[in-house]
């Protein structure tokens, strides 16, 4: 039995499956991962990447931080890929308890998943810093400079930058769906950005699986590990 044989057993005998996804899900999208050759990381920046997306640099300057997130944080254009539209269908059976992920692009929501923790919140989400007020990703694509709400104040968006500390109410949620999977799927992450990696340590269920073009600290915890890129996995997978 091959591995990806392997893999379609695993997920036609799991009740309660959780996937937990990375960057690396929405490169088929069009998305650079922040590690890769051409990610966030390897580009030449004022400022590090690091620094210009975190809250104090945030407070600081608004408008060096908005011309970086349109530029390179944001891609509308982008669609759900293979991966996003398997999920999707698997939650649909009943046998998939959701997706756990790091991502912001809200790709797994548009491809029809219903119960997404986003550890790093989305990019579909603004509001007010001011008076709390809602706004959708248009009114930060459609704007220049720093977007403001009609009552003047910063619009923000919900992601979580750094030196911010991860939404309780998602980190409780996603504990509690990996306590409860009895198969994890993780997949296009180089589980080394923490907390957020360190969740796979509470899984105590069948089947832990491991799917990413690199290594990672993980791989020798898992059942089957999978080292390669995803459209060479789910295309070959059915959802029954």
């Amino acid at each position: 039995m091959n591995q990806i044989e392997q893999l379609q057993t695993i997920i036609d005998n799991g009740e309660r499956i959780v996937f937990f996804t990375g960057a690396g899900v929405s490169t088929d999208s069009g998305i650079p991962d922040f590690r890769s050759t051409d990610g966030l990381y390897n580009q030449q920046y004022d400022y590090p990447p690091e620094t210009i997306i975190s809250r104090s640099f945030f407070d600081h300057d608004p408008e060096e931080f908005y011309r970086f997130y349109r530029d390179r944080m944001i891609y509308p254009e982008a669609r759900p890929n293979t991966v996003h539209k398997f999920i999707a269908e698997l939650e649909k059976t009943g046998r998939c308890l959701g997706v756990i992920t790091q991502n912001i692009d809200g790709l797994h929501t548009d491809a029809g998943s219903k119960h997404v923790c986003e550890l790093h919140g989305s990019i579909l989400r603004n509001h007010c810093m001011r008076c709390g007020k809602f706004y959708p990703l248009s009114a930060i694509t459609g704007s220049t400079g720093v977007p403001r709400c009609t009552c003047g104040g910063i619009i923000k968006p919900d992601v979580v930058l750094y030196e911010e500390p991860l939404d309780m109410q998602v980190s409780e949620d996603a504990l509690d769906m990996i306590t409860r999977a009895d198969v994890l799927i993780v997949l296009g992450t180089s589980l080394v950005v923490y907390p957020a990696a360190g969740y796979i340590r509470y899984f105590r269920g069948d089947h832990l699986v491991l799917i990413n073009r690199s290594s990672t600290p993980y791989d020798k915890n898992a059942d089957l590990l999978i080292q390669t890129d995803f459209d060479q996995v789910f295309p070959k997978l059915t959802v029954r």
